[in-house]
């Protein structure tokens, strides 16, 4: 068994894609997931696994579709790779609660800063399939953009250590 760390985009945000978390944890013990725990109600769920990781996901977006009625995007780390997000943190030394980790399904093209717009005080590092971004004053009047980041979903550093403890109890 594994343990994986599961985080849906655009659930429970600003009114959309409303998921109660008792919810997707009936969803994930019925794909045979185990030691199902949810995060928060903004759609992070932490769990055990004989499946690969593109097999949880298939099988999680298969699942929050026919729920839904429209895709939701769903990204997944190991405990491993949780954990090592985590540690590579550039901006350890920063505020967890105004530092994000922005997850991808792959590692963030070689020219993904060229494309960044609105950059004002933000901060922003690489990962190996992450996005890091530092926002010293605050995310609610940041105007920063990252293309290349359309498709993850951002979790605070707070959240990330949280789930990188979860996964490996």
């Amino acid at each position: 068994m594994t343990g994986y760390v599961a985080l849906l985009r655009a659930v429970n945000v600003g009114g959309t894609g409303k998921l109660p978390m008792a919810e997707l944890r009936a969803m994930c013990e019925t794909l045979g997931f185990k030691k199902v725990r949810t995060y928060i109600a903004s759609g992070n769920v932490v769990f055990d696994s004989p499946l690969s990781e593109s097999e949880v996901k298939a099988a999680l977006e298969q699942a929050l579709e026919r729920y839904a009625g429209k895709p939701v995007g769903v990204l997944v780390r190991t405990e491993a790779e949780m954990a090592a997000v985590l540690a590579a943190n550039p901006f350890a030394g920063a505020a967890s609660n105004r530092t994000v980790a922005i997850f991808l399904d792959a590692p963030p093209p070689a020219d993904t800063l060229d494309g960044v717009t609105g950059r004002d005080t933000e901060e922003i590092g690489l990962g190996l399939r992450e996005v890091y971004v530092h926002y010293p004053d605050g995310q609610g009047d940041s105007k920063l953009k990252i293309p290349a980041a359309k498709g993850g979903t951002a979790r605070n550093m707070n959240t990330v250590a949280k789930l990188a403890a979860w996964a490996q109890d």
